[in-house]
């Protein structure tokens, strides 16, 4: 499912949205007029410049561009944004080098490595990495999931260089490329070969919905599984200096069948360690 219309919220955001507009061929509606209306209203308007029972829109004020799904149940957003309280308590109260990602990357003394993170999403683990002082390259291939990061490394940059240097700093090790990762791997040159390749591939969705956290709705609409994760996988193989890391739910199937060279557990979540020197 593609996005069907950008919505602009007020005045400011205006055009910006028109611009957003004319790069995906969509409508643009103004709903300033509703922007402070309660949720039941908000949905109601919507709704009424929408066909079918279920929707994905672009929302955008001066404050980000939202992704979201428009149905009965509600309105259900995402965003991208590397200075919300969440990532900014992480960053300074989380374990750090001590955190399961930085194991499985390989992070230990003064290490940090160069990785690609061949599936960006929202782009949480790569500012994670990052905050660790890795240098990392996202690659998102979903144009409106690019479009997501965009903006939040945009405004993040914007709200870090006014107010808190240590985020800038770790913004300038995110690089962001729209591109596919299975044809940007297999196309790169020796001398740009990463330290470490990063995947997360979608699992297909779980029946019980609600029990998906609202990212991942939204992209199992946007997105639906990622058909190509097994020919992925070899390509990173192909190029990862030290090692390949690859984030699955703890009950999920390895990729391609493979057996990695070591599992790193969680209780929701696991990281399978491909070492390749």
């Amino acid at each position: 499912m593609n996005p069907s219309a950008v919505f602009s919220l007020d005045p400011l955001s205006a055009s910006k949205a028109a611009t957003l507009a004319s790069d995906f061929a969509l409508p643009v509606i103004d709903a300033s007029s509703i922007a402070s209306g309660s949720s039941k209203e908000q949905l109601r308007f919507y709704q009424s410049h929408l066909s079918g029972p279920s929707s994905l829109v672009f929302l955008l004020n001066s404050e980000a561009l939202q992704l979201a799904l428009v149905d009965d149940g509600g309105v259900l957003a995402i965003r991208a944004n590397f200075h919300d309280a969440g990532l900014s308590y992480r960053r300074e109260k989380g374990g750090g080098r001590s955190e399961m990602i930085a194991k499985a990357v390989g992070l230990k003394g003064n290490k940090t490595p160069a990785v690609i993170d061949a599936t960006a999403g929202l782009g949480v683990d790569a500012f994670v990495l990052a905050s660790m002082d890795c240098r990392v390259t996202m690659l998102e291939r979903v144009p409106a999931v690019y479009a997501l990061l965009q903006d939040g490394l945009e405004r993040s940059r914007a709200y870090a260089s006014q107010n808190d240097p240590k985020l800038e700093s770790i913004l300038k090790r995110m690089l962001l490329l729209h591109n596919d990762a299975g044809q940007y791997l297999i196309q790169l040159k020796e001398a740009d070969y990463p330290d470490v390749v990063f995947l997360d591939p979608m699992f297909p969705e779980r029946r019980k919905s609600a029990a998906v956290k609202k990212e991942m709705q939204i992209f199992h609409k946007l997105i639906g599984p990622d058909g190509d994760a097994d020919q992925i996988l070899g390509a990173a193989l192909a190029v990862a200096m030290d090692r390949v890391v690859v984030k699955r739910p703890r009950i999920a199937p390895q990729l391609s069948g493979r057996e990695p060279s070591h599992v790193i557990e969680g209780k929701r979540n696991r990281y399978d360690v491909y070492l390749t020197r």
